[in-house]
């Protein structure tokens, strides 16, 4: 164990209950430790964050985030997912993976390197309701910090990738869809049956496509994912509900998504639940990405979504210790001497970067 602070906070977080909208009692530990080891944090709701010493507006930002809320811990568990237990190189409990470990070594870093000479600023921010995008979360601290004058050029966003950077991630938009029919009688073949126009409008759907794809993304994935009509055999439906998932890329906003799927439809309405969730991509020749692959570090395109997606107006790049499919399950663990690994590349790879 090279980073017994680091270890120390991860297991005092794992023992305080975070899950979404209820991260009071780890938003307090983070805060008293970056208090107690002499950086001087700040509180918006769950938020916590700090700047490094001698923060100047005129330069350069780069954001350290990471997460602290969890999960509800899975119904297979095997152990207490609130009791930290170390066995071997393994640091078991719920957090611990997605995204604690990634808190905590951002957390050392900034501490490490808050009084370096660097040329940009640094401002780390361990963030709430991440799990369910929540409006407490990163989606209230951006305003915030806007609101003091804090303008982030470029992020490092810590989650479980197996320390390379994650370049691009898929944005997601819901639709809930519905078809208008009308009710009569079975026997009689009376009425228009909101099946059949949903299943013709669906059959648009499956049928489109985009008239252009994202070089890195590829295409907008649409799958339709539930559907309801009907309230018995002998009456036709005169009402279908029907929820679409959608996938974007950066090849159309998510807006403009929207837009190209309610003109392929006849009868049907749809409805987003949000367009929030943008697709994010990276370019390539970036610092932060070119200065990451310089230390060996390989990029992809992940699968899953983060803050990432509400980072709109900078560029960010993902990249943590863990690993992607230990997260959300039970028994949820990461190895320590991922933790010991990750700290030092991430203080290369800022000491490294030019922005």
């Amino acid at each position: 164990m090279n980073h017994p602070e680091a270890i120390s906070l991860l297991s005092e977080l794992i023992a305080t209950p975070s899950l979404s909208r209820q991260e009071e009692g780890t938003a307090a530990i983070i805060y008293d430790r970056l208090q107690c080891r002499g950086a001087s944090p700040m509180r918006f709701r769950n938020n916590v964050y700090a700047l490094s010493d001698g923060f100047d507006r005129s330069r350069p930002t780069l954001l350290l985030n990471s997460h602290h809320d969890t999960v509800k811990p899975a119904a297979t568990y095997t152990r207490d997912p609130f009791t930290p237990s170390i066995e071997g190189d393994r640091l078991y409990g719920l957090g611990s993976n997605d995204a604690g470990a990634s808190a905590v070594a951002l957390t050392e870093v900034f501490i490490e390197l808050r009084k370096a000479s660097l040329p940009f600023n640094l401002l780390l921010a361990i963030t709430a309701e991440e799990e369910v995008g929540g409006e407490n979360g990163m989606r209230a601290f951006l305003p915030h910090i806007q609101e003091q004058g804090i303008t982030v050029s470029c992020a490092i966003v810590g989650e479980p990738t197996g320390m390379q950077g994650a370049i691009a991630e898929r944005g997601l938009v819901v639709l809930d869809c519905e078809t208008q029919g009308v009710t009569g009688h079975a026997a009689r073949g009376e009425g228009i049956n909101a099946i059949y126009r949903a299943m013709s409008d669906i059959g648009h759907l499956r049928d489109f496509r985009f008239p252009k794809e994202s070089e890195i993304l590829g295409p907008i994935s649409v799958n339709i994912t539930q559907i309801n009509a009907g309230w018995q055999h002998n009456a036709i439906p005169d009402k279908c509900n029907w929820v679409v998932d959608i996938r974007t890329t950066d090849a159309f906003s998510n807006e403009e998504t929207v837009g190209l799927l309610r003109e392929t439809v006849e009868y049907s309405t749809l409805t987003p639940r949000s367009t929030r969730v943008r697709a994010s991509v990276i370019d390539k020749s970036h610092p932060l990405v070119k200065a990451a692959t310089e230390l060996g570090c390989e990029t992809f395109v992940s699968p899953t979504t983060s803050d990432m997606s509400l980072m709109y107006d900078f560029p960010s790049l993902k990249i943590g210790p863990g690993q992607s499919s230990r997260s959300h399950s039970a028994d949820e663990f990461v190895l320590i001497s991922e933790i010991d690994a990750a700290i030092p590349l991430y203080r290369r790879l800022i000491e490294s970067l030019s922005l």
